[in-house]
């Protein structure tokens, strides 16, 4: 249960993709041959497709391999060298760069950080999204702040999706930086597990109406769609920002993948076909999280130990345990012999300051595992509690 990484079976659901596309057929998208080198920012028919997924323009949209992780490194990095727009200072080049970071989040994003010698700041998570009180004080009074990492539906690992005040928020923030920028991974735009599924309000067009069209950059991909190794990755930002990003681009790479941009928006035809491909995978989803929410439920509901939420979505559930425990439970979880992502990796610099938070990832695991497993959990959680409250450790 350590990574939200698809099961063999919803593999299975995409092996049209391996014959999606012949020899003939990889020339029949706007008159361009797939196969060869150009088009840096993607296929026009795949960014037309895509576009739609995440509601933003053709025109604000570049393609790339099968990471958008990579895409985010790679933001990253150039703004450290380059800058933001090519008229700011590289970062790398300040006294000191900030990140924002929602907490608990998504330990891929801490670790960019980290490896880029960016600050990273703790800000508490709400049941509709950020601390805004606090993002808004903070990016306001503090010019070294560049960035604040997102994850706005069904948040890693929480489950949350913003509420359209929280993105109305971000989208008016007045940032004492000029180059800061909001990183807003669109990871589970349309993954829904259930018929409660949440909608999210477009931050690219309420940041244009707010004035500050450049400050958001969204990310997606179709890593829990198809195939994680070799799916698509996307990055939408204002045309400004694609502009620039393109000229950069140009001494990276000569172009993408385009035959598997080809070959998925075949195998998928049209978004009533993506919708239909979807809810096959949240038809092999919904009973792995009801079988951890009601195991959770059984074992520790009304203990006063243990709090949980119960996502319409996404790859992951958040437990927080009895404060001080969470590294407890995951040694006593890992000598049981279940794999759990390590405590703390929610946190930036891997620092819970309560050591209560564990990331669940129920994905990959069979039914009959997860229930055997959130058995063992339950009990890990009841006797770290019972150590911790008799001064054990």
């Amino acid at each position: 249960m350590s990574r939200g990484k698809p099961c063999p079976e919803q593999l299975d659901l995409s092996e049209g993709l391996l014959t999606a596309v012949t020899t003939s057929e990889a020339t029949k998208c706007d008159g361009v041959d797939a196969r060869n080198y150009g088009l840096v920012d993607g296929l026009p028919c795949a960014k037309e497709f895509f576009s739609k997924v995440v509601d933003v323009r053709p025109e604000q949209v570049i393609l790339g391999g099968n990471s958008s992780l990579n895409m985010m490194y790679d933001f990253i990095l150039r703004a450290m060298q380059f800058g933001v727009d090519g008229e700011s200072t590289p970062w790398c080049k300040l006294d000191e760069v900030k990140f924002l970071c929602p907490v608990p989040g998504y330990d891929r994003h801490f670790a960019i950080c980290e490896c880029m010698g960016i600050k990273m700041i703790n800000i508490p998570m709400h049941a509709d999204g950020p601390d805004m009180d606090m993002v808004e004080k903070l990016v306001s009074s503090d010019a070294s702040i560049k960035g604040i990492w997102c994850v706005p539906k069904y948040s890693n690992p929480q489950g949350v999706t913003y509420s359209d005040d929280v993105v109305r928020r971000f989208a008016a923030l007045k940032p004492a930086s000029k180059d800061f920028r909001i990183m807003w991974d669109n990871a589970y735009c349309i993954h829904d597990i259930d018929d409660h599924g949440e909608s999210l309000l477009n931050i690219l067009d309420e940041a244009e109406k707010a004035g500050n069209a450049e400050m958001p950059i969204m990310f997606s991909s179709t890593s829990k769609m198809s195939y994680p190794g070799s799916g698509i990755a996307l990055l939408a930002a204002s045309e400004k920002n694609i502009a620039y990003f393109k000229k950069q681009m140009f001494f990276q790479t000569i172009g993408p993948d385009k035959v598997n941009q080809l070959r998925h928006i075949r195998f998928f035809g049209d978004a009533d076909g993506l919708t239909a491909h979807m809810k096959k995978h949240a038809k092999l989803l919904a009973p792995k999280f009801a079988t951890v929410c009601d195991g959770l439920e059984k074992e520790l509901a009304g203990t006063g130990i243990a709090n949980w939420i119960r996502p319409h979505g996404g790859y992951f559930i958040s437990l927080d345990v009895y404060p001080g425990c969470a590294k407890r439970v995951f040694e006593l979880m890992k000598n049981a012999g279940v794999t759990m992502t390590e405590a703390g990796a929610t946190f930036p610099y891997h620092k819970d300051p309560q050591d209560s938070n564990l990331r669940i990832a129920p994905s990959f695991p069979s039914v009959d595992d997860l229930r055997i497993a959130t058995e063992i959990l339950g009990l890990s959680v009841k006797i770290a509690a019972a150590e911790k409250l008799l001064g054990k450790f």
